[in-house]
């Protein structure tokens, strides 16, 4: 996972995984976004990969930083928005959508393209108090 935070408060990530990627690197990534202090949305087009299995420690790493910015992630991370242009993929993804915001706290919603998800996004930013994207 990468992000690029250039665009805040469109944040977008790349879910893919090197060899070797350094997990760390990613959080701190995330918690220097949620350190601004202001909501965004992460929106990516890479979705997970099928067959990737997390390791018991990198689960492990991920629960216990997920315990201790729960509260900012369920009030700044407006939404997740995945770009799935196969509809049937889409709808795979609804099921997986439930699980995902009871873990992180924050709905994971689908586009079909890259426009429909900056749409998503700006109106979300729009409703929870953001005036102006």
């Amino acid at each position: 996972m990468s992000m690029n935070s250039s665009n805040f408060p469109f944040v977008w990530m790349s879910l893919t995984q090197e060899p070797g990627h350094d997990h760390e690197k990613d959080f701190a990534e995330l918690e220097a976004n949620l350190q601004r202090g202001e909501p965004f949305v992460l929106l990516t087009d890479t979705a997970p990969a099928e067959d990737h299995e997390h390791s018991p420690e990198e689960k492990k790493r991920t629960a216990l930083w997920m315990k201790k910015h729960k509260a900012e992630l369920r009030k700044l991370v407006v939404a997740m928005i995945l770009v799935e242009p196969n509809s049937a993929k889409r709808l795979g993804f609804k099921a997986f959508a439930v699980v995902f915001a009871k873990f992180w706290g924050y709905p994971l919603l689908l586009a079909a393209a890259r426009e429909q998800a900056m749409e998503m996004a700006r109106e979300l930013l729009l409703k929870n108090g953001k005036s102006s994207y």
